[in-house]
């Protein structure tokens, strides 16, 4: 299709009757017959294809334009656009739609490299979305997220993505404008930082509540992009990933550190100076803000759990796993903490696990379902990946620790009466509900604090099940399998750092093949002995466990 069109040179003047002159006003051209360069402005007038009705569409007339030039490379663009469609009638009604459309609302004519890639990719040229739109439709379409991972995605979007690239055309979004999020997430950081710092109080009120974006964050906020466009490009919407050149630092989750006695040495050093740093930090701000009553001391437990320490993962020995183990037998959760101490599960599927799906005669326990914990809410779904999804073994000890469970979750369930609910998990609050994630957590931090121990979290306990399969001398392949990783390469990525400081051992036993190579071959040294009954069961037995801020005793 050619289309027709016209450029001429009109005014605003008027007659003695008051009519218009257009293009018939005498001070257009000079005397000598030229356009008056000072005078009127240029217009095109263009003809456009039929309506969808076949119906005649008005010409695209544009006006305003300063010199002949501007006006026909407006018109020539919009002939370009037009010619897009070739012989194809539905494609010409199309673009003549998105033409009226786009000037109508922004008064500039879309871009004919967008247009023809529109057409080339099949895309509905009749509608333009923009990124925020297709955020919350992409979102809205993901069936079968676990709630957890559609809050995570929705938090993203909200908090990062929709506030910077949510106006942008989503045909229109570049690598530049993804960069732009990042910019904007360091700059928050910065601010967060320095108003922490700060003793001003209106500065520290605007943080509130905000936490410092780290690189791993950073990561899943890109991936949550780099998802959705993704989804995209399979629509024929979008032809390239800019969420994927973006350059981002490394989001590896930290290596796993052993508690040695030096670095436990340097924590108890570390945690008194802490101490000291938030109790005149909290002085500091009880005179600010007296209003509030700041106590002037820190809570202990918080102390505890806030101290700096070598590494975000950090791994108790065996023998400081034992000790948390004896600190926390007599505690109604205390099978919980020996199953994950004992057989690396995760803490949602130690509260979402079943007496029906434990087979104590054949020691293995089905792992099905997990639980969760956003804020105050809960929800049950399945393991965290396919690989989570599996049955485990269980050891004698294990298998004796689950029994006397049961034998304690029986006498509550009497004790409670017409209280009881009977839900069937394994590990429940003494009216019989699931317990609540957060006060496993909670009694976990206690229990340990109480025992003098350093801290770990307690997803460290499984960090800990694994570092004692290594030190037994099992490869990566025995750790992927027994905590239903996904990949040997989470496995590796995870807990090549524990190699060095598990490799004296290995020296020292294969020095003593050489040595006792003319004496009866002695019992293989075991770095396991939190996974012996006999290691188990020595030692006292320490009632329940306390409540408030009591001191932690001294550490061996």
């Amino acid at each position: 299709m050619t289309a027709k069109g016209s450029i001429i040179k009109t005014c605003a003047c008027r007659d003695e009757h008051g009519k218009r002159y257009g293009k018939d006003c005498p001070k257009l051209r000079r005397g000598n017959g030229r356009w008056s360069s000072t005078h009127g402005s240029w217009k095109y007038q263009l003809e456009l294809p039929p309506t969808a009705t076949g119906t005649r569409r008005a010409p695209l007339r544009r006006a305003g334009f300063t010199t002949q030039d501007d006006a026909l490379q407006q018109m020539d663009r919009a002939k370009e656009l037009l010619a897009i469609a070739g012989d194809d009638l539905t494609i010409q009604i199309q673009i003549a739609d998105l033409i009226v459309a786009t000037l109508r609302k922004t008064r500039v004519l879309p871009a004919p490299e967008q247009v023809r890639k529109r057409v080339r990719t099949g895309q509905d040229l009749g509608r333009s979305i923009t990124v925020a739109e297709y955020l919350e439709e992409w979102l809205a379409g993901r069936k079968g997220l676990r709630e957890g991972t559609r809050r995570s995605y929705a938090s993203h979007i909200r908090l990062y993505l929709a506030p910077i690239l949510g106006p942008i055309l989503l045909e229109r979004l570049r690598v530049g404008h993804v960069d732009a999020v990042f910019e904007t997430i360091d700059e928050l950081n910065e601010r967060i930082i320095q108003a922490r710092e700060s003793g001003d109080l209106k500065l520290r009120a605007m943080v509130k509540g905000r936490r410092v974006v780290g690189p791993a964050t950073k990561q899943r906020i890109r991936a949550t992009l780099r998802s959705a466009l993704n989804k995209a490009i399979q629509q024929r919407l979008i032809e390239v990933n800019v969420a994927a050149l973006v350059e981002l630092p490394s989001g590896k989750a930290p290596k796993a550190l052993v508690w040695t006695d030096e670095r436990v040495t340097a924590w108890e050093s570390d945690f008194v100076a802490h101490i000291e740093k938030m109790n005149a930090r909290r002085k500091h701000m009880s005179k600010l803000e007296p209003h509030k009553r700041i106590g002037e001391k820190i809570n202990r437990l918080d102390a505890y759990i806030g101290a700096p320490r070598p590494s975000p993962v950090m791994v108790w020995t065996p023998a400081l796993t034992r000790k948390f183990l004896d600190r926390a037998r007599g505690h109604r959760l205390y099978a919980q903490y020996h199953l994950i101490a004992f057989r690396g599960l995760r803490r949602g599927e130690s509260c979402g696990l079943r007496w029906v799906d434990l087979d104590l005669r054949n020691a293995t326990a089905a792992i099905r379902w997990q639980i969760t914990q956003i804020g105050a809410e809960t929800f049950e779904g399945k393991p965290k990946t396919e690989a989570g999804e599996a049955s485990v073994s269980l050891d004698t000890a294990t298998i004796r620790e689950l029994r006397a469970h049961k034998a304690r979750q029986n006498t509550e369930r009497l004790a409670a009466g017409d209280a009881w609910t009977e839900t069937g998990y394994v590990f429940t609050a003494p009216t019989g509900e699931p317990v609540n994630p957060a006060e496993v957590t909670e009694q976990f931090e206690q229990l340990s604090m109480e025992a003098g121990l350093p801290p770990i979290r307690l997803h460290d306990l499984r960090h800990g099940a694994a570092t004692f399969l290594l030190a037994a001398g099992y490869d990566m392949k025995v750790v992927q399998e027994t905590l239903r990783l996904s990949s040997i390469t989470i496995a590796a990525d995870t807990y090549t750092s524990l190699l060095p400081q598990l490799a004296r051992q290995s020296a020292e036993d294969a020095a003593a093949i050489i040595l006792n190579a003319d004496r009866p071959t002695p019992k293989r040294h075991c770095k396991t002995v939190v996974v012996l009954p006999d290691h188990i069961r020595s030692g006292t037995e320490p009632g329940r466990a306390r409540s408030g801020d009591s001191a932690p005793p001294r550490s061996d």
